[in-house]
Parts: structure tokens; sequence; C-alpha cells
């Protein structure tokens, strides 16, 4: 009986170090997995293709389903397989044999939950990379429909928005143009105000002094002269332009 469960408990290691073996292999393909999932989302993030990355995305998702069902019963086994050393260690014998397989134990144990630890957290990531692109995937297409299935009215609703811009820009023209004017007049009522005021001193003076009357009345009587000259030149050169051009 006790070469038997000696042989026992060699056969469990044996078994749990195969089985950490495969676990080790698998959790690496796992994670090169979801990377290359990772990156082939970031890769085709700008294409505008949806046939070839729906169907890389549902290969991605099957195999990610096939290696955590796998990977799952792995560790199902390697638990049972320890809970079996576990057994072994209550079970009448040498101290030194127990002292042992408890050392053993442990160690595997420790390996068991590295393995768990890091499968959860593979997994998890992977979970919340497919959740975040599904998502956006999601909102570009539905925004794509809105945009196909609303192009005319956009088309007529930008339209008219720019219209309305145009007019917007017209009233701020015609305002200003407005202002201008306004702000011109007030100058001319004001520099006649000021002319007004000039011509009462000279008529003031003009009659004070007879004389120089005199010279503001032939300076009127130039300028009058100056004036019909210069009309007359005027209206020459407007009549001759006028037969050249309907020459």
């Amino acid at each position: 009986t006790k070469i038997t469960n000696i042989s026992e408990k060699q056969n469990l290691r044996k078994q749990a170090r195969q089985l950490e073996n495969e676990l080790d292999l698998k959790l690496v393909s796992f994670s090169k997995l979801c990377t290359s999932y990772s990156s082939s989302r970031d890769g085709r993030r700008g294409d505008t293709s949806d046939t070839t990355p729906l169907l890389n995305n549902s290969t991605q998702d099957r195999m990610f389903d096939t290696m955590s069902v796998e990977i799952e019963q792995l560790l199902a086994k390697l638990t049972a397989v320890n809970d079996k050393m576990a057994e072994y260690t209550n079970a009448p014998g040498t101290a030194s044999l127990n002292a042992a397989l408890m050392h053993t134990l442990q160690r595997h144990r420790d390996i068991l939950q590295d393995y768990t630890h890091e499968f959860h957290k593979t997994k998890g990531n992977f979970l919340a990379i497919r959740e975040r692109e599904d998502l956006l995937g999601s909102v570009k297409k539905d925004i794509e429909t809105y945009k196909s299935g609303s192009g005319v009215n956009n088309r007529r609703t930008e339209l008219f928005l720019k219209e309305h811009e145009h007019l917007r820009n017209s009233d701020r023209l015609m305002d200003d143009t407005i202002s201008i004017a306004m702000a011109t007049k007030e100058n001319m009522t004001s520099q006649r105000g000021m002319l007004k005021s000039i011509q009462s001193r000279v008529n003031t003076l003009a009659n004070r002094f007879p004389t120089i009357n005199n010279l503001i009345q032939r300076i009127n009587l130039r300028k009058r002269r100056d004036s019909l000259i210069l009309g007359t030149v005027i209206g020459v050169c407007t009549i001759l332009l006028l037969l050249y051009a309907f020459h």
C-alpha cells in the first residue's frame, strides 16, 4: 500500500507538470490572440470596407471562445490534481514525505494561482477591447445610416444656413453704411454751420469796409466765371467722348 501511494503521488506530480506545461503554451497563444485582435482593430480603424473585418473578427471571436473553454478545462483539471495531492498530505506516512509533498503542493498551487490570474486578466482585457470596438462600430454605423438617410435634408439645411449667413452679412454691411452716412451728415451739418458763421462775419466786415466789399464781389465774379468756363470745358469734353464712343 505504501509503494502504491508513492507511485500515485508521483503520477499526480507528473500530471500536474503536464497540465502546467499545456497551460503555459495555451496562455501564450491566448495572449498573442488578444494582442493581434487589438492590433487588427487599430489597423482597420480607418478602413471603410465591411466584409473582411467582419470575417476576421468573427474568426478571432470563435478562436477566443474555444481557447477560453480549453484553458478553463485545463485549470479545472489542475485544480482537481492539486486537491488529490492535498488528500495525501493528510494520509498517514513518514513526516519527511509529507513535508516534501506539502512543499510540492504549495508550489503547484502558486503556479495554478498565477495561471488563473493571468487568464482572467487577459480575458478581461480582450472583452473590454471587444466591447469598446463594438460600441464604436455601432455608433459609426448609426452615423453613416443617419447621413445616408438624411443626406438631402442635410444639404438643404446647409444651403439655408449659408443663405441665412449671407443675409446677416448684408444686414451688417447696410448697418455700417447707414452709420457712415449718418456720421457724414452730422459732419457736413457742422461744417455748414461753421461756414455760415464765417460768411456772416465776412458780410459784417464787408458792410463796414466798402473796399473789402468790392474786392469780395470781384472774387465772386471771378469764381462764377471760372465755374462757367470749367463747366463749358467739361460739357464739350463729354460731348466729344460720347461722339467718339458712338462713332
